[in-house]
């Protein structure tokens, strides 16, 4: 399928290519050879210059030039994105061509406004611009260096945003970069409030390209990049795995295992005897991995029609480098998109848009990573030599004679504990292969109503999406073989097999995991505008939207629907405000409870505008805004019907009155609750922008406080015990609006364009920086101490011990046990090399009363994220730099790499062990084969800052001068090298660039070419 795809796409290109080279023929008529340029003399690249009347067009190169063939006196229209369109007459001495900037239009939810004119809390990034210098496979990737208040995850702080991709609930993963123009981030109340409960924590808006009222244009792009690990997990080898386990045993008592025969044969006497089996060497993985794709756009039209087209093909492909992982494991993904613009008659026009992604994903039916993490070095052999069987043993050979032979020498090696294991799997257990499948098609209408009331318009949109995936492929059973070694005359041989499990394959290909998702979308509205004395500009909406998403195996779909109305008033462009009222209702709520009105204002001062400013000259922009609202919401709340009571038959079996009888209880859920209502998001925001030196620095800030009062929950500490029971599981407690939470914070842009020299720089710099806290908690009745309050505490807070040290010595540890110690409570016995921790309550027990506040994780975004990205551009050369920075977070050293017990397998971290000779310099604790309850906890002992800084991207670009291929056809030709993720400047660089469990995070170089036709 995907091979037709792709030679789909390569005809399209082909005879697309051709229909222009055929219609490139221009008829000579007087030459004009010109430049376009904007007010400040730099050049228009890309500007477009088309013949009235006829199919004269060109496209100005990189240095603003054109020349043509046209009749004397003939008009053309010179238009570029961004700039104002301008009419000019044909003459011979026609040389300067002069275009002023036109404000774009940006998306602002609903409605459209002036880009040094958006409303409170609302940012911008002009992504379609940024991707010429900035090639990035990822829509959202590195947006924070550009857009203030995004911190790579949600907006302001918070723990969800509503994702918009033309208007339509979509994942963002579903629009490549390629085709998407701008994006915008609405973050305050006033921003958001028409998107009603759902969209109540931020919206992003991603907008996808559409065609311009010019002459055809084509623009295919090709890259080809190598993806490369930045780390693996460092684990021990067998021996000294083997030396440290007997350690562990020794530290709890108990005698070796392994013997030093044993731990000096699997230093590589025989691997294949004494396995040393390291899963991240060459054997099994590649040093890098290939990642190509090719996208071809195709736009044009006229005042009547106007069309888009994008064909996009990606293939990425992986690590593991064997069996069916080495040809059968790459990631395919084929789109289309496609839109029309119609001008039907001079009062309606429609539009429709539809998108289709065609994703595979070829796989094995294990998870090899996962695997790596835990299975220990020494566990058994993966493959065995034939040639090492003894010529003999006629009985291991006819159990062979079918079995499943790689590469023509070896057979899969097992023991009775890993009969199936990783490495065999991929040889013998099969393929399967994800499929997606995702459609997307809107459409909608625009009415200018002007013959009812001057300025009054509608507009509608409907969407419809259907998105179904599945696994498909082979599921194989495999026998793998335990040798039994033999020694004769010093030469080691396999004297005998043991097999485990059969070789079989059915030959039916299996399908599981399917999933859909269809998602209807619909808005109306009408629109009204006027001026009243060229002072006086009122403009308002009233709306009506809705969206329903459904998926598989939940039986309640997500829906959101509203009513909304904005009122807007500026005053002589000095002055502005804006009332919005939006009416929201939601199912989850009981009747009476389900429509809440959802209220937001801002205002504005352009102080530049007022005669003590206007004539500082220095000064371009000077907006003071303010804003807040109270909006309803049912976000973070997912279940349906939960103001009622819950009866309902108990999972477990109860004696009866009749002897050998059982019988089941009904138990109690929750309680009910009619009052049960909407959360509230309470805001107020400041913020301020300027442009100043011909808008050669801009910078802007936004202040922001926002407190989401009566969350849901189901508390049980307001209700007496009885309410709740554990066995049977059982409560009457209801659902009630208790908690509250707060978010304060600042985001902050500033950007600096100048002409250095025959350079242009610009620099940029985007931040956002927030605060939590709990408001509010039931604190008094679940702890025993203020320390453990949760109120007053970040929400994203990591709780755990306060660590002091270790027990030094059996003294230590004996002194825990006295009248003045403090023992722990949690089960494993004490010993030197533990780790001793702060009895915060003075109770002599070391439990969970004495955790304390430890740090912020950063879950919703770190504390602090800013960006940087700077570009240099001398003539056809651009030089393009982006850094990222995430501070003010910790994180736990949990997982099973840092929390080394029992018979896990062991990371190079515990070569820095407690024992006896290292005391004063070890940084973990004592091995132990018991589970380390007292060690493995959460305490600030494991606790590690997560801040970083991070070279995200380098970029250099260069297009070739049009003068060296000189092509009535191929107007632009350029090419670009990128390197991604090149370099992380952190404390613990190690752990944050290593994945644990998982595929390694990588670099990816690029190289890529373009051209415009």
């Amino acid at each position: 399928m995907m091979k037709f795809l792709r030679n789909t796409l390569v005809l399209s290109v082909f005879f697309t290519l051709l229909a222009g080279v055929i219609k490139g023929q221009d008829a000579v008529k007087i030459p004009i050879k010109a430049v376009v340029h904007d007010i400040n003399g730099n050049p228009v690249k890309g500007a477009s210059i088309h013949v009235e009347g006829s199919e004269v067009f060109t496209i100005a190169n990189q240095a603003g030039e054109f020349s043509l063939s046209a009749d004397e006196n003939s008009t053309f229209t010179v238009s570029a994105k961004g700039y104002k369109t301008s009419l000019v007459i044909a003459s011979a001495n026609l040389k300067l061509i002069t275009l002023t900037k036109d404000d774009r239009l940006i998306n602002v939810g609903f409605k459209s406004a002036e880009e040094s004119n958006l409303p409170a809390g609302v940012s911008n990034v002009n992504l379609a611009q940024l991707f010429e210098k900035n090639f990035t496979t990822y829509g959202l990737d590195g947006i924070e260096a550009f857009a203030p208040g995004f911190n790579g995850n949600n907006l302001w702080g918070m723990n969800t945003s509503l994702v918009l991709v033309d208007g339509v609930p979509r994942d963002a993963t579903s629009v490549t970069p390629n085709e998407i123009e701008d994006i915008t981030f609405l973050k305050s109340a006033s921003a958001v409030a028409l998107y009603g409960s759902r969209g109540a924590k931020g919206v992003i808006l991603i907008t996808t390209k559409r065609g311009l009222p010019i002459k055809q244009k084509i623009n295919v792009r090709s890259n080809i990049g190598v993806n490369t690990p930045k780390r693996y997990p460092q684990y021990l080898g067998s021996s000294e795995y083997m030396t440290l386990y007997n350690e562990a045993l020794a530290n709890d008592g108990l005698a070796a295992v392994y013997t030093p025969d044993m731990i000096y044969n699997h230093s590589g006497i025989n691997p294949y005897r004494y396995p040393n089996v390291d899963y991240y060497s060459s054997e099994y993985l590649k040093n890098s991995f290939a990642r190509y794709d090719g996208v071809a756009e195709i736009s044009g039209g006229n005042e009547r029609a106007r069309y888009y087209t994008n064909i996009g093909f990606v293939s990425t492909g992986s690590l593991i480098n064997f069996g069916e992982a080495k040809e059968n494991n790459t990631t395919e993904r084929f789109n289309i998109r496609g839109n029309v613009d119609m001008q039907l008659t001079k009062a309606l026009k429609a539009r429709v848009d539809a998108s289709a992604v065609f994703s595979s994903g070829g796989g094995v039916n294990t998870n090899y990573w996962a695997s790596a993490a835990t299975l220990r070095p020494h566990l058994f052999t993966p493959l065995i030599p034939i040639n090492l069987l003894e010529q003999s043993d006629e009985v291991s050979r006819a159990m062979i004679k079918n079995a499943k032979i790689i590469d023509g020498q070896y057979i899969l090696g097992g023991t009775q504990l890993d009969q199936t294991n990783p490495i065999a799997a991929i040889y013998a257990g099969g393929n399967n292969k994800f499929v997606q499948r995702q459609f997307q098609f809107t459409t909608g209408i625009d009415a200018d109503l002007k013959g009812i009331l001057n300025g009054l318009t509608f507009s509608s949109s409907m969407g419809i999406d259907y998105l179904n995936s599945y696994n498909q492929g082979y599921r194989n059973g495999y026998a793998t073989y335990q040798p039994n070694w033999t020694t004769y005359s010093g030469t080691t041989l396999i004297g005998s097999l043991t097999r485990w499990g059969e070789d079989t394959k059915t030959g039916v290909q299996n399908i599981a995991d399917s999933y859909y998702r269809q998602t209807i979308s619909f808005s109306g509205q009408f629109n009204y505008n006027t001026t009243i004395s060229n002072k006086h500009h009122i403009s308002a909406l009233l709306l009506a939207a809705a969206y329903r998403q459904s998926q598989s195996e939940v039986y309640q779909p997500t829906t959101n629907s509203n009513l909304g109305l904005q009122l807007n008033y500026d005053f002589n462009r000095k002055y502005f405000a804006e009332l919005t009222g939006a009416v929201v209702r939601s199912p989850k709520m009981p009747p009476g409870k389900r429509v809440a009105l959802s209220p937001a204002a801002s205002i504005g001062w352009h102080l530049n505008e007022e005669p003590f400013l206007k004539e500082v000259s220095f000064i371009n922009d000077l907006t003071l805004t303010a804003s807040g609202g109270i909006l309803n919401t049912d976000l973070d709340f997912d279940e349906y019907f939960a103001y009622e009571s819950i009866y309902t038959a108990t999972g477990g079996n109860w004696y009866g009155w009749n002897d050998g009888t059982g019988t089941q209880s009904t138990d109690s859920r929750r309680g009910t609750n009619m009052d049960l209502t909407f959360a509230k998001r309470k805001e107020i925001s400041v913020g301020l922008k300027a442009g100043m030196f011909n808008n050669q620095f801009n910078f802007g800030a936004n202040f922001f406080r926002n407190n989401i009062t009566g969350i849901i929950g189901q508390i049980n500490v307001l209700y007496p015990s009885y309410f709740t029971t554990g066995f049977p599981s059982s409560s009457f407690v209801p659902y009630s609006n208790y908690n509250s939470d707060q978010r304060t914070g600042v985001d902050f842009y500033l950007n600096f364009n100048k002409r250095i020299g025959a350079v242009d720089w610009t620099l940029g710099m985007s931040g956002t920086y927030y605060t939590t806290k709990a408001t509010k908690r039931a604190d008094l009745l679940t702890y025993e101490n203020s320390y453990q309050y949760r109120a007053g505490k970040p929400l994203d807070a990591i709780w755990g011990l306060k660590s002091n040290g270790f027990y030094m010595d059996a003294s230590e540890v004996a002194a825990a046990d006295g009248i003045n110690g403090a023992k722990p409570a949690f089960g494993s016995a004490l010993a030197p090399g533990d780790i001793k921790y702060i009895d915060q309550n003075g109770d002599k027990i070391i439990d969970d009363k004495d955790q304390v506040y430890l740090g912020r994780g950063g879950w919703f975004g770190a504390p602090f994220t800013a960006g940087l990205n700077l570009t240099a551009k001398w003539k056809n050369l651009t030089v393009f730099v982006l850094g990222t920075g995430r501070f003010g977070a910790s994180a736990m050293k949990s997982d099973n790499y840092f929390w080394v017990n029992g018979s896990d397998k062991y990371s190079a971290v515990v070569r820095d062990r407690w024992t006896p000779q290292t005391k004063n310099t070890a940084t973990f604790p004592r091995l132990t084969t018991s589970n380390g309850d007292n060690n493995f906890r959460a305490s600030d002992f494991w606790l590690y800052s997560t801040d970083r800084f991070d070279l995200s991207k380098v970029q250099i670009s260069y297009t070739i001068p049009d003068k060296l291929f000189k092509s009535k056809v191929l107007k632009e030709l350029g090419l670009y090298v990128a390197g991604f993720n090149l370099l992380t400047i952190a404390k613990e660089k190690e752990i944050l660039e290593m994945n644990l469990g998982g595929a390694p995070q990588t670099r990816l170089y690029n190289l890529g070419v373009k051209a415009m036709f």
